[in-house]
């Protein structure tokens, strides 16, 4: 059997402003942005340069989903971005004020920093030794 991990459902306030964000700010690519109804899209990001796993940017449309937003691994790092330039990416972050609340540390594993996403979703930033 043979299987891969597709999408990533991240629950976000507005499509719009959600595709803003990860296209514009961490340089995603949009892959789908599809309407399904007067107020449903199926809309997928991912890194640039990417074949793997999709963020699916779901619109919240309840008060139990509204609460999640932003809070969606109640308050731990919620996903891993890899990089291969770590420095190079920083600057980006800082060139588009990307908020990062802890700054580049060297860990076993390799260099790390974490930043949140527009919602306040913790994000590692990792560039591996390997």
């Amino acid at each position: 059997m043979i299987q891969s991990l597709l999408n990533i459902s991240l629950l976000v306030h507005d499509y719009d402003e959600a595709i803003d964000f990860y296209v514009n700010k961490l340089n995603f690519e949009l892959i789908e942005d599809t309407t399904l109804s007067q107020d449903k899209r199926w809309v997928r990001v991912r890194p640039s340069g990417s074949g793997g796993t999709s963020i699916l940017l779901a619109k919240a449309s309840t008060a139990e989903q509204i609460k999640c937003v932003g809070n969606q691994c109640g308050g731990r790092v919620f996903l891993f971005l890899q990089t291969d330039d770590i420095h190079r990416d920083l600057e980006h972050f800082n060139n588009h004020a990307i908020n990062i609340i802890s700054p580049l540390r060297d860990e076993p594993y390799g260099k790390v920093l974490v930043f949140t996403d527009l919602y306040g979703n913790k994000w590692d930033l990792i560039q591996p030794l390997y």
